[in-house]
């Protein structure tokens, strides 16, 4: 699967799962959170309210992809 076949919310990602905005590149990591918009860090990307959206861009959850760490 590529990187682009991740867009989308979806609810089988582990909660440590880095996501990238598909539109700027901005990474939402959930051991950091989203300060600007209060979101306490250790909040997983599914647990993400849907009204959040990149802090960067404004794109919805929908534009993001899962980043793929290698190990």
């Amino acid at each position: 699967m590529t990187s682009f076949e991740n867009f989308g919310t979806r609810q089988d990602l582990a909660d440590a799962v880095r996501m990238e905005c598909g539109i700027c590149w901005i990474v939402y990591d959930p051991a950091e959170g989203d300060e600007a918009a209060q979101i306490a860090a250790g909040t997983s990307f599914a647990a993400l309210p849907e009204d959040w959206c990149c802090p960067n861009c404004d794109a919805p959850k929908s534009k993001f992809m899962a980043i793929e760490d290698d190990a």
